[in-house]
């Protein structure tokens, strides 16, 4: 598994009222929201990077309204609810 260090101003922590350990969850899971919008990355790679399970990854989509469902077009969403 790959590691990635950056640095982040003691100012910002502070200002910020974030915690080493919040912070580090915080850039995870931002990371993980990325890959998974921009790359198509797998909610399952996604949970791991962010440090959660696919649940609590799936709910983390919601909170910053991203859905895990993806449909080319209307009628693509209709069938799939007429379906369901």
């Amino acid at each position: 598994m790959c590691q990635i260090a950056f640095e982040i101003p003691n100012e910002v922590l502070y200002d910020t009222k974030m915690s080493k350990d919040d912070a580090l969850s915080y850039a995870r899971k931002a990371v993980a929201l990325q890959y998974y919008v921009r790359n198509g990355v797998s909610l399952g790679y996604c949970a791991q990077i962010a440090g959660t399970d696919k649940e609590d990854f799936i709910h983390y989509l919601s909170q910053n309204e991203v859905s895990i469902f993806h449909f080319d077009d209307r009628d693509e969403f209709l069938e799939e609810m007429n379906n369901a």
